[in-house]
């Protein structure tokens, strides 16, 4: 929970600085949403996950919300090459999370 809370922060964040091109206002949401991401991140790090597996989840869910949210509210571009790096993005995490329990697998025997 904590880390879909880091997420979603960092998301509102990302969408905000682009929100305070026409708006200066919306910085301050941009302050607030990345200081509490980095704080939900470092709690999720306090948990026991791995930084590798928890950044790699956060980015990556980062990149591809903010992409497809950025498409959904400011009409940017989201083709057929953008959903396909999407796609490269959570195969990837699912290979460091596939990663992540086997190397805990293997250390454990």
């Amino acid at each position: 929970m904590l880390l879909i809370a880091a997420i979603v922060t960092e998301v509102a964040a990302t969408l905000s600085l682009r929100a305070s091109q026409d708006n200066p206002a919306w910085l301050a949401v941009v302050v607030v949403g990345y200081a509490v991401a980095f704080i939900l991140l470092a709690l999720v790090l306090r948990e026991g996950l791995a930084v590798g597996v928890a950044y790699g989840i956060w980015g990556a869910s980062g990149t591809a919300l903010t992409a497809v949210l950025a498409a959904v509210f400011f009409r940017d571009a989201l083709t057929w090459a953008i959903a396909a790096g999407i796609a490269l993005i959570i195969a990837g995490v699912l290979f460091v999370e596939l990663g992540s329990r086997s190397h805990t697998t293997d250390s454990a025997s």
